[in-house]
Parts: structure tokens; C-alpha cells; sequence
């Protein structure tokens, strides 16, 4: 069997994008709804359901399991969606049925910029708590952290520009994961093809 999430608000009122969600620490309530053709013979998943029938988001890549439930990425929301966003992370908790949105990136203006985080896709979480994230998005790469609170803050970023002088392009990162002991993070940048192993040190987070 085969299911897509169908999200309510506090009143209960359907949501048909997480895209509308512009606060971290909202929490909807989840329905799941058969797909009827799980193999999709004839028609793709995401084509097989009409307006209404489930709630839909952009680029629904990084997943990762922690802290009793999944942590899902949505990666951007652009002109079709209802609002616009250069990222979102969302806790699924499988006992309450709920999401919350854990990490709201707002859209970028200078994706060229050192500073500003859009794109996020592979993710992890940290044994020192929150969250290791590596981001694919326009311009700069980096691996990226965000706290409990959804602060965010740079871990490492790539330079090894892939493109030209005149136009530079920077590949992303991926895979990103802790060793069983915790003491090094694993990350990989994806062309040419380079493996990392970043050693910290690391702290664990306040509460």
C-alpha cells in the first residue's frame, strides 16, 4: 500500500500546500489517503489525485528518522505554489499524526551571497541535537545547522567551482550522516565526486 498525506489545520480546515505554513511551530494534523495505482502503470502518482484530495509541497527530497518520527525537506516553493519559500524542514510525529514545521527558509534575494541558506535537500540529525542539513540550491553550497528553535548557521561551504571565472557554479552537497560514535560528520560533494569527513569538534546544543 501506497499513501500521500492530506494535512488539517487547528480548525480543522483542510490545507492543500505546506507552502502556506510561514511560521515555524505550525502543526497540522495528518490524514493519509490511498494512491490508487501505486505502480503508476498509466498515470504518475502525483497525477492521480485532484484538487483537494491531498495537500501538496515542491521537491519533497531529504528524509531523515529521528527522534521518534521523520523529518521531511521540502526544498522550495516558487510561482505555482500559494507562497514562496527557499526551504522548509518538517517533523512528522507518527503517534500524534502531526507535522510541524521545524525550519522556514525565506527566499533568497542573492543566492550568489555568502550568507542567506536556500535549496536544503539531504539531511540528518545530529547526536549533539538539531539538525545537519546540506544544501541545493542556486549558487553557494553549504552544509548548514539548524537548532531545536530553527536557528540556522553555516557548518562548511564548498568553493570548488565546477563552472568558470566569469560563472562560477558550485556543485552540492550530499549525504550527509554521523559516524556511530558521533565524532565525524560524513559529507560528499557531488561532481566530481569528493568524499569529507569533518571532525568538529563538536558541542551539544542548549535547551
Amino acid at each position: 500500500m501506497l499513501q500521500a498525506f492530506k494535512c488539517f489545520d487547528s480548525g480543522g480546515r483542510f490545507v492543500d500546500d505546506l507552502s502556506r505554513a510561514t511560521r515555524t511551530g505550525t502543526v497540522y494534523g495528518v490524514d493519509w489517503v490511498d494512491v490508487p495505482d501505486r505502480d503508476a502503470r498509466t498515470t504518475s502518482v502525483r497525477k492521480q489525485f485532484t484538487t483537494g484530495q491531498v495537500t501538496r509541497a515542491r521537491k519533497l527530497e531529504g528524509m531523515w528518522w529521528g527522534d521518534g518520527g521523520a523529518y521531511i525537506v521540502s526544498s522550495y516553493a516558487r510561482a505555482e505554489s500559494p507562497v514562496q519559500h527557499d526551504g522548509q524542514v518538517w517533523f512528522y510525529d507518527p503517534r500524534r499524526r502531526t507535522l510541524t514545521l521545524k525550519v522556514l527558509l525565506g527566499v533568497n534575494p542573492d543566492p550568489a551571497a555568502d550568507g542567506a541558506f536556500d535549496g536544503p535537500d539531504n539531511i540528518t540529525v545530529s547526536p549533539y541535537g538539531g539538525l545537519v542539513i546540506a544544501e541545493d540550491g542556486e549558487g553557494v553550497q553549504h552544509l548548514f545547522g539548524a537548532t531545536d528553535s530553527g536557528r540556522t548557521y553555516p557548518i562548511a561551504r564548498n568553493e570548488l567551482n565546477i563552472g568558470t571565472e566569469e560563472e562560477p557554479e558550485y556543485s552540492e552537497f550530499t549525504g550527509v550522516t554521523f559516524s556511530p560514535d558521533g565524532r565525524t560528520l560524513f559529507a560528499n560533494i557531488q561532481e566530481p565526486g569528493i568524499m569529507l569527513a569533518i571532525t568538529g569538534p563538536w558541542k551539544r546544543q542548549r535547551r
